[in-house]
C-alpha cells in the first residue's frame, strides 16, 4: 500500500495569488501531515514463519530429514565462477547474471510434486506486486538441484512462470538453470541451502527459502517459506542494491523497517517510527507558523459604499 498525497491545493494557495481565507490551507497541511504519518504507521506486518519454512518430505525416509535445513551465510559470497546450463542447453557462468543489478535467487527441481512449485508461485505472486521489473533492475536465478532435469524442462518451467507474470522483458531476466551435481552442491553449501535425496522414493527433501543477493554476489537476505511478502522482497532488493533501485517511499520504509535475520523477516522499529512522526510534527507546525505570519500581510477587501 502506497499514499501519494497531491500538492495541488497548496500550489493554488501559495503560488503567487493572495487570499484571505487562510483555514483551507491550515486545514489542507494538517491533512496531508497526518496521511504521511499514518503512510508509516500502517504499512502492513507480514505475518511471521518458521525459519526454514516447509519441508519436501514426501514418500522420503524421515531420518533423510534430520539433513535438511536452510544455514544463514549472510555476507558470504556465492562462487560466481560456477557454470550451469541455461534453458537452450547453453554453458554459462553464474557471473553472467550478476555485477550491475541485485538477483533473487531460488533452489527448487522442476519435478518436484509439491513444495518447489510452490515456492515458484510464491515468487511469481510476489514479485507481481513489486514495483520494479525483472531484467529491468533486478535478475532472478533458479537453480535445479536435480542433475538428471534437462533444459528443455527449464524452459518450460520459464515459459510457464514468465507468462504468469506479464511483464515485457521478464524473459530475459527470470533465468530457469540445470547443471551437474558438483557445481549444484557447490552453490547449495555456498548459500547454506541443505537437502538430501532419497533413492527410494526418487524425491529431494529441503527446505523452502529464497534469497536476495547483491550485485557482487553477497548473500544479502533470507525470506522463508512459499509466501513472500512484496514489502520484504522490495525492501530486500533495495538494501541490495544500496539504494540504485526504488522510490523516496522505500528509503523512508528501510527507515522505519528493520530486516530480523531470525525471523527472515522486516519489522517495523518503533522508535524510528516515533522520531519520523516527530520530524513530521515539527515540520507541519513550521509550515503553519509560515502561513499564518504570511496570513498577517494578506489585505481584506473594502467594501465598496
Amino acid at each position: 500500500m502506497e499514499i501519494c498525497i497531491s500538492c495541488a491545493d497548496f500550489c493554488n494557495e501559495f503560488g503567487g495569488r493572495k487570499s484571505v481565507t487562510r483555514r483551507p490551507a491550515t486545514r489542507t497541511l494538517l491533512v496531508a501531515s497526518a496521511l504521511a504519518l499514518l503512510a508509516l504507521l500502517a504499512y502492513p506486518a507480514a505475518c511471521a514463519a518458521q525459519l526454514t519454512g516447509p519441508v519436501q518430505n514426501i514418500g522420503v525416509r524421515p531420518e533423510l530429514l534430520k539433513e535438511v535445513g536452510i544455514d544463514q551465510k549472510l555476507n558470504d559470497v556465492i562462487p560466481l565462477g560456477l557454470t550451469f546450463r541455461d534453458e537452450n542447453g547453453n554453458p554459462v557462468k553464474l557471473s553472467q547474471y550478476f555485477g550491475q543489478k541485485p538477483v533473487l535467487l531460488s533452489l527448487v527441481y522442476y519435478n518436484c510434486p509439491m513444495l518447489c512449485t510452490q515456492v515458484l508461485n510464491g515468487i511469481d505472486r510476489s514479485l507481481r506486486y513489486v514495483p520494479m521489473d525483472i531484467g529491468k533492475d533486478f535478475e532472478v536465478v533458479t537453480v535445479s538441484i536435480d542433475p538428471s532435469e534437462s533444459p528443455k524442462l527449464a524452459s518450460a518451467k520459464r515459459d510457464l512462470y514468465v507468462g504468469i507474470y506479464g511483464r515485457p522483458g521478464a524473459a530475459e531476466g527470470w533465468h530457469f538453470l540445470t547443471g551437474d551435481e558438483s557445481q549444484i552442491k557447490q552453490l547449495a553449501n555456498a548459500a547454506g541451502f541443505r537437502y538430501a535425496y532419497d533413492a527410494d522414493s526418487k524425491q529431494f527433501a529441503h527446505a523452502s527459502a529464497i534469497m536476495i543477493l547483491t550485485p557482487e554476489g553477497k548473500i544479502s537476505r533470507y525470506f522463508y517459506g512459499i509466501q513472500y511478502p512484496s514489502r520484504d522482497v522490495r525492501l530486500g532488493l533495495v538494501e541490495a542494491s544500496e539504494g540504485k533501485i526504488g522510490s523516496p517511499v522505500d528509503q523512508i520504509l528501510l527507515f522505519c523497517y528493520h530486516y530480523d535475520p531470525i525471523t527472515g523477516k522486516y519489522g517495523l522499529l518503533v522508535s524510528r517510527v516515533i522520531k519520523a512522526g516527530g520530524l513530521l510534527t515539527m515540520l507541519a507546525i513550521g509550515v503553519l507558523v509560515l502561513v499564518l505570519r504570511r496570513g498577517e500581510h494578506y489585505e481584506l477587501p473594502r467594501r465598496n459604499t
